[in-house]
């Protein structure tokens, strides 16, 4: 291989852009040699550490590192960066990781991990997007990091929406709080994977999104030739990502994407490249694609396993001649930078200090850890002078001090392992021993309990109530027309409110409820899609990171499996991984429950509620109340799902005279019939169903209370079910969902969480839907469905067990 070549060939046809020859500063080349030798040097650590019992598991960079400190070189403030977990020297070129932070992260250091609180795997970066407080931080002034996810291609999910938002920054430069997002839309939004992701169907359905919409999405692949153990020839058709997209080089047209290539060991080229390719993506707004070849991987997959198992001995050979910084090192001296002698000496100073960074990180780690094993030590020491102890007893807190390298939880499985040892002898010794472990379980709950859902001052939880008001001549109207019109106040009101989906722009989606609101405000605010779910949420994920408000609409409930990756790993996690520092209130719009067929049916809450923690899941019984929750959470920072009935569209609804004001307060039933002798709960379409079987039921002289908990994430936060619960002593949960789905959730909230169970004089029942989908037609929903003679009967048996003898 030829060391000597000073550029790779550039897949594009005006290569003239040349670097200026101020980029050549030789302080600036020492520093990222400096660079890529001490983010060597940590790779090459982490494994050490994982492999002595200091660490669980790691992953790193090694490998990648001439790569990154070129890319890093043409990441401007005010850009936004969606890696893997590969992206430690380009983190550390921009002074945004240190050899300690990296060590605090792989120890999962609570304390010191800048980057989620000890909460995520290392090399998972993140830079705040907002303040302690919840508030929007100035992001043109800041290298941008959005939170890194472990499955591959999860990044590429925000990437494209971060992008899609400097289009629209780009075409509305005087919208709300613009100036603390956007350059005026002259940012990129770069993605980096490894060449085996290009296998993942969000890699081709992102690139086509970003190509369409003509957004400057920017792919930094990094190919060294497998993917784990697998070579590139089962992953990629012709072994080459760069020959495969050869139909989306862009044409004279300006239609689809710039094309390059470079070699990962080319410091000069990878330069060129980077500074001709990320200049050309971020003025025409055109996404493009570097494909970096001949990258190594010399520490293997992970500090697992090896990848000597796996590669040949001629492998392996060359990815130890092709090292990228030894070309580099040859390149510097050849250049006449520095001098071969200069740059060992730089090595061995680099060497000190890594060691002593290293160092330094685990003293910081293990402190806490140091002075939990004493304070439990000396009550131990206290327990065992005040009882007559079993010897096992007296030995098993003896092995206390015998834990390998413990963490705060090994220490404290070791108090509970003697506290249930102790269970019946008393002394201050071991109660003193109790309230530690008490004290550490609510240190453990603040550490890793909090953010899953925003507790700032615009919480979705603390958004105030305004109840709908009507007039006396009200008219009354279908229900998509109360959105209709609700949604057309929004707009008014927010004019970084976007809309967008199937069908949405022109025709105003398959219900009408946008119907005419682009001919109103414009295409770039409420425009139309392409058929593919995954990255229709990932377009509103990074829009709302970047501080707009997208409504992103999944046609049909039943369409939403196609997304569900990007809402269960990157939405809903957001917060959480990122400890914090960076939201997305995203608002995700669809529709389900009753219709017709299989496919359009859906009410599988029971999955999402799951799937789905740290999004809010809302299932409005009417529009009125949808439209309720739409004012609620554009009020928030609190991304949620709002699942509309299909059957309520054509239903005739008052119109409110205070539409895009009044507000409908989540996690909070509404009570719709006050009863006495039972409680039916339940939501969305089902209470049409409910309310038919009450009117009957009245007419037998039973009384049931009627309660739709309108959300289920949050689930009837001030326990209003329990209070109906100790009146009537019965209770009931009714959905479509498939048995022990969502009822089954319902129930074990109020039995056991709110402590319904001391209430009951009758068992809890659940009724739902076959655990088939609906086949099509009338008869197939009919035999799926609950339908009012379901909800009849069980009812009346509930009734007649408890009094046998009264004739209805």
């Amino acid at each position: 291989m030829d060391l000597n070549v000073k550029a790779a060939p550039l897949l594009i046809s005006n290569s003239s852009y040349q670097i200026p020859v101020s980029f050549w500063n030789p302080s600036d080349v020492i520093r990222d040699f400096s660079t890529c030798y001490k983010s060597r040097l940590a790779s090459n650590a982490m494994r050490k550490e994982v492999l002595s019992g200091k660490a669980k598991f790691g992953i790193e960079g090694g490998g990648k590192e001439l790569p990154q400190v070129a890319l890093a070189r043409f990441f401007q403030k005010g850009d936004y960066f969606s890696g893997y977990y590969r992206d430690q020297t380009f983190a550390m070129a921009l002074g945004l990781a240190t050899v300690e932070q990296l060590f605090a992260s792989l120890y999962g250091d609570t304390k010191q991990d800048p980057y989620s609180a000890g909460r995520q795997m290392n090399n998972h970066f993140a830079t705040p997007f907002v303040d302690e407080e919840g508030k929007w931080l100035d992001h043109t002034q800041q290298y941008n990091i959005a939170s890194a996810l472990s499955p591959l291609a999860g990044n590429i999910t925000h990437a494209l929406g971060l992008a899609l938002a400097s289009k629209k920054f780009r075409e509305q430069p005087d919208m709300h709080q613009a100036a603390l997002f956007s350059h005026q839309g002259n940012e990129v939004s770069i993605c980096t994977v490894g060449d085996a992701t290009t296998s993942e169907g969000v890699f081709f359905e992102a690139l086509n999104a970003a190509c369409v919409m003509k957004v400057p999405l920017i792919y930094v692949i990094y190919d060294d030739g497998h993917g784990i153990s697998v070579p590139t020839k089962y992953q990629t058709t012709k072994e080459s990502i760069s020959d495969i997209l050869e139909g989306f080089r862009i044409d004279d047209r300006g239609e689809g994407a710039y094309l390059y290539t470079a070699k990962g060991w080319d410091y000069e080229g990878l330069c060129r490249v980077f500074s001709e390719g990320i200049q050309q993506s971020r003025t025409t707004h055109r996404p493009a694609v570097f494909h970096i070849q001949e990258c190594t991987q010399p520490n293997g997959h992970s500090t697992s396993g090896s990848h000597e198992r796996y590669k040949s001995a001629e492998r392996l050979q060359w990815e130890k001649d092709t090292d990228g910084i030894d070309a580099f090192q040859r390149w510097i001296v050849e250049e006449k930078i520095a001098s071969h002698e200069e740059l060992e000496e730089l090595k061995a100073s680099i060497r000190l200090e890594v060691k002593a960074s290293i160092k330094q990180a685990w003293k910081l780690y293990t402190h806490p850890v140091k002075q939990a094993v004493s304070e439990v030590k000396s009550l131990y020491v206290e327990i065992i002078q005040q009882q007559q102890l079993e010897e096992e007893v007296i030995q098993h807190m003896k092995t206390l001090q015998s834990l390998f390298h413990p963490v705060l939880a090994d220490v404290i499985k070791h108090v509970e392992s003697s506290l249930m040892m102790l269970l019946g002898q008393q002394s201050e010794g071991i109660r003193r021993l109790g309230r530690w472990q008490e004290r550490m379980q609510d240190s453990f709950d603040k550490t890793y309990g909090s953010e899953l859902y925003s507790d700032s001052a615009r919480s979705a939880l603390k958004v105030q109530e305004i109840p709908a008001i009507y007039e006396p001549d009200a008219p009354h109207v279908n229900g998509f027309e109360v959105l209709n019109k609700n949604f057309d106040q929004l707009f008014d009101t927010y004019d970084h409110l976007y809309a967008f989906g199937e069908d949405v722009g022109k025709i105003g989606g398959v219900n009408q409820a946008l119907a005419g609101l682009q001919a109103k405000f414009g295409e770039n605010r409420v425009f139309d899609t392409g058929i593919r779910e995954w990255t229709i949420v990932a377009q509103a994920i990074g829009m709302a990171m970047r501080g707009l408000r997208p409504i992103a609409e999944i046609q049909y409930l039943d369409y939403i499996h196609y997304a569900i990756s990007p809402l269960a790993d990157d939405l809903a996690s957001l917060r959480y991984r990122s400890n914090g520092q960076q939201i997305s209130p995203t608002i995700i719009r669809t529709r389900g429950h009753r219709l017709e067929g299989i496919w359009h049916s859906g009410s599988h809450l029971g999955m999402l509620i799951h799937a789905l923690r740290g999004m809010y899941i809302l299932v409005p019984r009417n529009m009125t109340q949808a439209a309720g929750m739409y004012n609620t959470l554009l009020q928030s920072d609190d991304p949620a799902l709002v699942i509309e009935c299909l059957n309520g569209y054509r239903q005739k609804e008052q119109l409110p005279a205070n539409l895009g004001e009044f507000t409908v307060p989540l996690g909070i039933p509404e009570v719709l019939e006050e009863g006495t002798d039972l409680t039916l709960v339940t939501y969305g379409s089902c209470i049409r169903i409910a309310k038919t079987v009450l009117n009957l039921l009245k007419k037998k002289g039973i009384s049931v209370e009627l309660i739709d908990v309108q959300s289920l994430l949050p689930f009837d936060r001030n326990h209003r079910i329990v209070e109906s619960l100790k009146k009537t002593n019965r209770i009931i949960f009714l959905d479509e969902d498939v048995p022990g789905g969502a009822t089954a959730y319902m129930m074990q909230q109020v039995i056991e969480q709110q402590g319904g169970y001391r209430y009951l004089d009758s068992p809890p029942m659940t009724i739902s839907a076959k655990a088939s989908r609906p086949p099509y037609g009338t008869d197939g929903d009919y035999y799926c469905k609950p339908q009012p003679m379901d909800v009849f009967k069980v009812i009346i048996d509930m009734i007649e067990e408890a009094e046998p003898n009264n004739v209805y």
